[in-house]
């Protein structure tokens, strides 16, 4: 499993864990051993690669019956610089290509059956209130030309015949991370509000539901390709504050107009906070997956509890 230790990994290995599966991390510790297999490491939980030099030996792909990528520079961490950007789309096209090409060297019989990635629903640019399904074509600007190079460094696996899912996902809410833990602090001075408009669509989905769905990706042969990783409820930005505000049991009234969130945030602000994108879960809803916590307020008291 790459990108383990974040936000999101940290949430699937520990589902996967109480289910009963072991789970191997892909770490940045120390060179690639030649020769390790799934089975020298199952003491350790760990093998080493280096995306970014493209190391990783062909033996460590063997024997898993599926292999979970989530790695990337974070996106929102600081502003994006020509620098940024390019270290943004390099390390998931470049780690993303290297576990695709080594799986599809792997001989059949000792290959995994999936190749889980993750993706973004940025996939789909600034689209207004047009609703958003994993058949939407692809959106225009930086992040979805990222998602679109991001997916397509997966083609070496789908190729060879291993079954390979896109996890498109949205703002993920969960205790201790993500977006959410960006806005609480503000929101609890009573600086909160509505960012530029706040009719733009705000695509969510509770760090429960987000685990849940990769492990359901590992297990159901049916969701190969793009899945939508959104909650069923939709809401706007405007929608949003106000439901964080009655949970906070704090005023969410105070406007960020969009030309203050440009200057603050500089490129990235477009994509990330004013782009308007209704994306629905059209995949899971017609596959029978249950979200835990389908609706905002829910998702918002238990992330906060």
């Amino acid at each position: 499993m790459g990108g383990s230790s974040g936000f999101i990994g940290h949430a699937i290995r520990a589902r996967l864990a109480t289910a009963g599966h072991e789970v191997v991390r892909l770490v940045r510790t120390g060179p690639p051993v030649p020769g390790q297999t799934a089975g020298d490491v199952a003491g350790t939980g760990m093998l080493p690669w280096d995306p970014d030099r493209g190391l990783l030996d062909p033996a460590c792909v063997r024997g898993f019956d599926a292999i979970v990528h989530l790695g990337g520079v974070s996106i929102a961490s600081g502003r994006w610089s020509a620098g940024r950007k390019q270290a943004i789309l390099e390390s998931r096209v470049r780690s993303t290509l290297l576990l695709a090409e080594r799986i599809a060297a792997t001989p059949p019989a000792s290959r995994p059956r999936a190749f889980v990635v993750a993706s973004a629903i940025g996939y789909y640019g600034d689209r207004g209130d047009e609703t958003l399904r994993e058949t939407s074509a692809a959106g225009e600007g930086f992040l979805a030309d990222v998602c679109r190079a991001w997916e397509e460094a997966a083609a070496p696996a789908a190729r060879a015949g291993v079954r390979v899912s896109h996890a498109r996902t949205g703002m993920v809410l969960g205790r201790g991370g993500g977006a959410l833990k960006a806005m609480l602090l503000p929101f609890r001075l009573g600086l909160g509000g509505p960012i530029g408009n706040g009719r733009q669509w705000w695509p969510w989905i509770s760090l429960e539901d987000a685990a849940a769905v990769y492990v359901r990706l590992l297990e159901d042969e049916s969701l190969a390709g793009p899945v939508n990783l959104v909650a069923p409820e939709s809401v706007t930005c405007g929608e949003f504050v106000r439901a964080l505000g009655r949970a906070l049991h704090r005023p969410a009234v105070l406007p960020a107009p969009a030309f203050a969130v440009r200057l603050l945030l500089g490129e990235m602000a477009g994509p990330l906070l004013l782009a308007s994108a209704n994306v629905v879960p059209d995949r899971l809803s017609r596959a029978g997956f249950t979200f835990a916590e389908p609706e905002l307020e829910g998702a918002l008291r238990a992330a906060l509890a």
